[in-house]
Order: structure tokens, then sequence, then C-alpha cells
């Protein structure tokens, strides 16, 4: 997923050892969104890409982030990490920017790690458009078997006389 917006506030690295005896170390940032009704949106950068990436309060960027929700002692937490950013250009159109941050801009996990999804090696170019074919037009089929309209009720409506009826009423 991306997230576009100007970066606001540092809020700073943290760091610890896990309870395995490992480093690690997090750093948090406020982005707010663009658009008519901004948002503002915490998000971390977590392990060495916080040595990687390149981010500074004033300037805008598309980050490229996860978002993952989970429970702990029945209330749910949000973390919203960010693993690559690239300097924002208006209107969408980003241009090749080197990637931060170690992985693809747009891949999924597949076995041995990422890979970038199939793209064409030509580009598309659109075929001709559909256009039907002139046929002969046909006319309807006849459901009263070429009479217009379908038979007349008999005079007095039900026949009391036909046997062919095996109606209780």
């Amino acid at each position: 997923m991306e997230i576009d917006g100007k970066i606001i506030l540092d809020l700073g690295l943290q760091s610890g050892v896990s309870k395995a005896g490992n480093q690690w170390k997090k750093k948090e940032w406020v982005l707010e969104t663009f658009g008519q009704y901004p948002k503002k949106v915490k998000f971390h950068v977590f392990g060495d890409r916080v040595d990687t990436l390149d981010i500074q309060v004033g300037n805008s960027y598309t980050l490229s982030v996860d978002v993952e929700s989970r429970e702990f002692n029945e209330r749910w937490y949000t973390d919203i990490n960010c693993y690559a950013a690239r300097p924002y250009v208006p209107g969408g159109m980003q241009q090749n920017y080197p990637q931060q941050g170690g992985y693809p801009q747009q891949g999924y996990p597949q076995q041995g790690g990422y890979q970038q999804p199939y793209a064409p090696q030509q580009p598309y170019a659109p075929q001709q458009p559909y256009a039907p074919q002139p046929t002969a037009p046909q006319a309807p089929a006849d459901p009263f078997g070429g009479n217009a309209f379908p038979p007349a009720p008999t005079p007095g409506g039900f026949d009391a006389g036909d046997s062919t009826d095996d109606l209780p009423f």
C-alpha cells in the first residue's frame, strides 16, 4: 500500500535488547496526507532500514507501507510499517528513483524471496476495436405458429362439456 504526504513530525529513535538478547531499533514519524481533508498517520521503520531510509521533516514522500493489527489484552493495536520511501511527485507521475529499504516497489512473496510480478516484454498495443459482422435481419420466432394473435377464448368462457378437462372444480 502506498501513502502520499508531508512529514510533519519526527518522533525519534527507540532501541533496546529483545528477550533473546538481540539488538533492535525503531524510528517513528508522523505524515500528513494531501487532499481536502488531510489525515495524520504515524508510521515506523524497524531494524536496519532505519539507517537506509533518509526521511526528513518538511519533505513530501510516497511511502510504501504494510498495515497490520494485533490484539493484546482484549485491545487492538494497528502498526504501519514503512519499508520504502521516495520523494513525492504531484500528479502520480513517479520517476524512477533508486529503491530504498531493500525491498522492491511492487512484488509478491515467492519461494526464494521477493520477485517482480509478471510484466510483458512489449508495450501493450490495442487491437482493432470489435465490430460485429453485418448479418441479414432474421424474423423473431412466432410463438403462435404464424398467427400474430393468440387464439380467441370460446364464447361464454369455460366449456363445461369438455371431457378432456380432469380438474375437480
